[in-house]
């Protein structure tokens, strides 16, 4: 799924529960399951270090694959917590009243503990006890896997689900696309899932209907993921040793169905966000369909704009990458704010989405301190890149002015689609204000032919967006996982060289190479280069032992450990120490891993680039030859 698309009927919600707001729901999930013997872990970055294959943390359990893979976790084998996740697969497709682009994700696990009677058993305890959702039983159904090939069907749940009181004719078995998690690549820990839905009430639809079905009666609100095969490289799936238990459920989603509305943007989490809008662009919700898709557009793009700006390893509006995607939802808020104003002068110069992200910031600065942390770095972000682009939108007319006469002189009075591409592909302008420009002078665009360069920008933008999902160190393979120690000797030999300011701000690694971004204000020169590259091989040449060890955060700290700054950790973490003892060692880090045992035979180390990446933080490009 590239997005999150929340789906609901016509029919009124009927949820005897008390209305719960986002805030509660975070608490009383966290509170039930750390009842259960579970360890409250915290959330992680939206922006993922060592995955090449995903730009942004697309959910709740991305985070935890290491562990899911056998890693063992230093707060235990029992975890819960809330990440904030963002998935971006068609940004163009927020508007409408089901798609979000930011969302907040629940979620337990079992590493090699509880399976799925424990985890089913605990999912309806959570759902239906008055002392948590209190959801009525009659209302849920479940789905679970029908069985494919040389996988059987999941009977050991459908049994529990039937001992706990489901009855038959409310647990569908469904097939692979709808009920199978997949491995995070080719191979590895792979399984069935069970997934709980809610009734919502009767949708035309044929006798038959059960959970699952797409025909509004059934909406989904949790999934149990039973991961208890590994896929080798020949195909097959042989049963795994250390079965593991991974569940989600969208505060979002959950939010709308407990009080009975139709659209996430109905719900107490939106409310606050759409009167700030209201009062940027003196109109109203609910009252004219058009406007209202620009307001839950501006809504969800400045709520996920400010998320990446307020994380920790955020980054800024750019043309590549995490910065790519950001400035796309910045943009599109700003074209819709313009379109809600008419393009009013007196907004141009106001500068709307600012204050929207205070308002967003004011609300959840609670679960996510790092908003308030941030909220000058996002303010003026914000203001910087919508200032940037109304001088876009500008440009953009100046340049169908000088195209009009030209045009004009086209008896069929039509435009052709690759001039308008043109505009929004070098200018950024909307195709929508092409259009309208147009319509002024009696002409039309070629849709046809600028949707289809279009289609080939979206191609372009889903392979920036990176929306393969994976997880932790994108290839555990050997290489990879050399190329991750080395990004311990890199730090190390930056803070000695340009002195201890210098701190990791995110790296990408793959088989073939490593990207290291790091704090710093200034282009490094050919002699620090070489430095670094000296430093990093010598301690190659050492064949330095790495341990790891779990400790508090307090005494890795006090064990002279590095650990980012504004990243959140858990009361126990791994520190990997390079070096000869706990005393002797040249470098030592807070990190989730993995490494190498030891470092030599790691190849030489060489810096192929040196650039910067965005304001104070620089980008180096190497390989280990």
């Amino acid at each position: 799924m590239d997005n999150v698309t929340l789906h609901f009927s016509n029919h009124s919600l009927l949820c005897y529960n008390l209305p719960m707001t986002a805030d509660e729901l975070r608490e009383k999930y966290i509170s039930f399951f750390v009842s259960k013997g579970h360890v409250q872990i915290q959330g992680k970055s939206l922006l993922p270090d060592n995955d090449p294959t995903v730009l942004f943390t697309t959910a709740g359990m991305h985070p935890l694959v290491p562990y899911l893979l056998g890693e063992e976790h230093p707060a235990g084998n029992r975890l819960v917590n809330y990440q904030k996740c963002i998935r971006t697969g068609d940004i163009d497709s927020v508007g409408d009243t089901s798609h979000l682009t930011f969302f907040e994700m629940l979620g337990n696990w079992s590493l090699g503990d509880y399976f799925k009677e424990g985890a089913i058993e605990m999912s309806l305890e959570f759902l239906t006890s008055p002392e948590w959702l209190g959801i009525p039983f009659e209302k849920l159904g479940v789905t679970v896997f029908k069985g494919e090939g040389e996988v059987p069907r999941d009977d050991e749940s459908a049994q529990v689900w039937k001992r706990l009181g489901i009855p038959e004719n409310r647990i569908a078995y469904l097939p692979r696309e709808d009920n199978w998690w997949g491995p995070a690549g080719s191979t590895g820990p792979c399984g069935p899932d069970s997934e709980m839905f809610y009734y919502v009430g009767d949708a035309p639809c044929g006798p038959d209907c059960k959970p699952g079905c797409s025909c509004g009666k059934w909406l989904e609100i949790w999934n149990d993921v039973f991961m208890q095969y590994n896929k080798n490289a020949e195909g097959a799936y042989e049963p795994l040793a250390r079965k593991c238990v991974d569940t989600g459920m969208g505060i979002e989603r959950t939010v709308t169905i407990l009080n009975g509305k139709q659209s996430v943007y109905d719900t107490v989490i939106f409310e606050p966000i759409i009167r700030a809008i209201e009062a940027a662009c003196s109109c109203r919700y609910g009252e004219d369909s058009e406007k209202d898709r620009s307001i839950r557009i501006i809504a969800d793009h400045v709520r996920s704009a400010s998320f990446i700006l307020g994380d920790p390893k955020a980054v800024s509006p750019s043309n590549v990458g995490a910065g790519y995607v950001l400035r796309r939802l910045i943009r599109r808020a700003v074209r819709h704010g313009r379109k809600l104003t008419h393009g009013a002068a007196e907004w141009e110069n106001g500068l709307f989405l600012s204050p929207i992200a205070s308002v967003i910031v004011d609300q959840l600065k609670g679960p996510y301190p790092e908003l308030e942390e941030n909220r000058a770095f996002i303010i003026g972000d914000l203001d910087r890149e919508e200032a940037k682009f109304l001088e876009t939108l500008q440009k953009g007319e100046h340049e169908f002015e000088k195209l009009l006469p030209n045009l004009l002189k086209d008896p069929r009075r039509i435009m052709s689609g690759r001039l308008a591409f043109k505009l929004y592909d070098t200018y950024g302008f909307p195709i929508e204000l092409t259009e309208e420009l147009a319509r002024e002078q009696g002409m039309q665009v070629n849709r046809g032919e600028f949707d289809e360069a279009f289609k080939k920008h979206q191609e372009l933008s889903r392979l920036q967006s990176g929306q393969v999902f994976k997880g932790g160190l994108g290839d555990q393979g050997e290489m990879a996982v050399a190329y991750h120690t080395a990004t311990h000797l890199l730090h190390k030999a930056l803070r000695m060289i340009l002195g201890e300011h210098v701190a990791q701000k995110g790296s990408n690694i793959t088989a073939e190479r490593m990207r290291f971004d790091f704090s710093h204000g200034a282009p490094m020169t050919p002699e620090e280069i070489k430095q670094a590259e000296d430093i990093v091989n010598e301690q190659i040449r050492r064949d330095l032992p790495v341990r790891m060890e779990v400790m508090s955060i307090d005494e890795a700290k006090a064990a002279g450990a590095i650990a980012l700054f504004g990243e959140k950790y858990e009361s126990k973490v791994k520190v990997y120490t390079i070096g000869n003892s706990p005393t002797d060692f040249f470098s030592k880090e807070v990190c989730g891993g993995p490494h190498l045992e030891r470092t030599g035979g790691m190849g030489k180390f060489k810096i192929r680039k040196e650039q910067s990446s965005s304001a104070g933080v620089r980008r180096i490009r190497a390989v280990l030859e």
